[in-house]
């Protein structure tokens, strides 16, 4: 019979100010940063956390001060949506790179049904974070509506339309599409239609709603499909129904970098050139417009900008700061590649 590993006893601090000869509570204000404890005291005091291993008990510390130094970042995506698109991941990394600097932890919770909505109602209700960073939010969000009721700080990528008092961070999206779509009629296309996404969340409506300002009175509805996510499949899908609508378009907006690329894919398969027999657009430049071929003229979305703002206004509500609720949008611009 093997005998059971010997756990080492957590130094405390009792341990630390026998070892430096001091009292607790002298230990207690070295370890919580606060002043008034004099240069030789203070030594004493670091060499004898190093000499005995002391690690603060940051759990009981913020049971006392009812924090619990981490905030949720909740996506409501697919979970395999949120493992491949790009942006979700230089969000993640721009809020993480913020928070990590205010010493928080990033709580990642994805919502993908109605088991993930009621599992995140109650983790949320039980006061694991102190605040949410909120991704992807629909309309008539039911995460949305527990932030609300909680009254937990919170800062939403994005606007839903019943969006009530919270912050968000985000871009013009209506004035991007606009900006790109721009780019296929400057280059004299004339049948110009567009895979529209994720049309439930302002993103998705917004840029079609850039799209339709640009080509004004040239817009033409059956030249729209509407498809469920930014994905690929959805992009190839979308782009074989498009060419079945109307053989001779001859440009096409695509709602995000992946839809692109899987409508290139269907483009390519129909027989299609790209430019040469039609023009296409994205929206992001993520890693998907580089890996196109030819590379994807797109909207540069400056994700990990957005994700740490996002985070910045989060970290403001939990300083007790007020935070303007007019919303913080974060400049786009169009990158021009080989697909006009």
């Amino acid at each position: 019979m093997s005998t059971p590993p010997i756990r080492r006893k957590r130094a405390t601090i009792h341990d630390v100010a026998i070892e430096a000869g001091v009292s607790r509570g002298t230990v207690s204000r070295v370890v919580n940063g606060e002043r008034y404890v004099s240069a030789e005291a203070r030594e004493a005091i670091e060499s004898a956390i190093a000499k005995v291993g002391y690690v603060p008990n940051t759990a009981a510390r913020n049971l006392v001060m009812q924090r619990t130094q981490a905030v949720g970042f909740v996506v409501h995506e697919p979970h395999s949506l949120f493992v491949d698109d790009p942006n979700i991941g230089n969000i993640l990394l721009g809020a993480n790179e913020a928070l990590s600097e205010a010493d928080h932890q990033l709580v990642c919770l994805v919502v993908d049904s109605e088991r993930d909505t009621d599992r995140i109602t109650r983790y949320l209700s039980g006061g694991f974070v102190d605040g949410v960073i909120m991704v992807s939010a629909r309309e008539n969000d039911p995460i949305t509506r527990v932030i609300e009721r909680l009254g937990l700080p919170a800062t939403f990528v994005g606007h839903p339309p019943d969006l009530r008092a919270l912050p968000f961070v985000g871009i013009d999206n209506r004035k991007a599409a606009a900006d790109v779509t721009a780019e296929l009629v400057g280059r004299g296309r004339r049948r110009i239609g567009m895979i529209a996404a994720a049309l439930d969340r302002d993103s998705g409506s917004d840029r079609l709603a850039g799209f339709r300002d640009a080509l004004g009175d040239r817009f033409d509805d059956s030249l729209v499909v509407d498809v469920p996510l930014y994905s690929y499949d959805d992009g190839f899908e979308g782009m074989s129904v498009l060419l079945g609508r109307d053989p001779s378009i001859d440009g096409v907006f695509a709602a995000s970098d992946a839809v692109a690329a899987g409508a290139l894919e269907a483009l390519r398969v129909s027989g299609r050139r790209v430019p040469d027999d039609v023009s296409l657009v994205g929206f992001d430049d993520s890693a998907w417009a580089l890996r196109c071929h030819p590379p994807l003229t797109t909207v540069h979305q400056p994700a990990a900008a957005v994700g740490q703002r996002a985070a910045e206004v989060l970290l403001a509500q939990l300083r007790g700061e007020e935070v303007s609720l007019e919303g913080s949008l974060v400049p786009t611009s169009v990158v021009r590649r080989g697909t006009v």
